[in-house]
């Protein structure tokens, strides 16, 4: 029989999701934050990303390009970049080559962090789809809605007139 744990997440979805960027039209996660997440050096995740490159083809890890690179970096402010990490561009991994990367880190920590991080891909997914959903919705009530305008004018004008007092009877002049 299957158990569920019941122990909380090593780390919570939230901040794995706070941690996910769109790049290239793809959700991915920077080599920075998924080191931080499995409790390892930057350095150590791009040496074992390194050592087992075949592992990783580019629709799994790419590094930003120069523009992308600086745009990303431009958004710090911080007046000592290099201490921040930043002088070097780094892996960026989708949510195939975050998976690729458990076999990569063999740690407990590195299984669980990914089942997290799987689950952080997942639980956007469908956040990005809801959305989507409520979109197409709006646009069809907006459609739906267009021609009314005109005849919800009409009521309302008839509206303003039954509520109008009526006219005072003139008196009759004359016999």
């Amino acid at each position: 029989m299957l158990q569920t744990s019941s122990k909380p997440a090593l780390v919570p979805i939230e901040v794995i999701i706070s941690k996910i960027i769109f790049v290239r039209g793809e959700k991915v996660l920077l080599d920075r934050d998924l080191a931080e997440l499995y409790g390892v050096e930057t350095k150590a995740l791009k040496q074992a990303v390194r050592r087992n490159i075949k592992r990783f083809p580019d629709d799994f890890m790419f590094e930003l390009s120069k523009e992308e690179f600086e745009n990303w970096r431009s958004q710090f402010v911080t007046s000592n970049s290099d201490k921040m990490g930043l002088r070097y561009r780094p892996m960026t991994f989708t949510e195939q080559g975050v998976a690729m990367l458990s076999s990569v880190l063999r740690s407990t920590r590195a299984i669980e962090v990914n089942i997290a991080i799987m689950r952080a891909f997942v639980q956007l997914r469908k956040m990005i789809a809801s959305h989507d959903k409520l979109a197409r919705k709006l646009t069809e009530l907006e459609q739906h809605l267009e021609g009314h305008d005109e005849q919800i004018q009409i009521i309302f004008e008839t509206i303003k007139q039954l509520m109008a007092p009526p006219e005072k009877p003139r008196k009759r002049i004359g016999f």
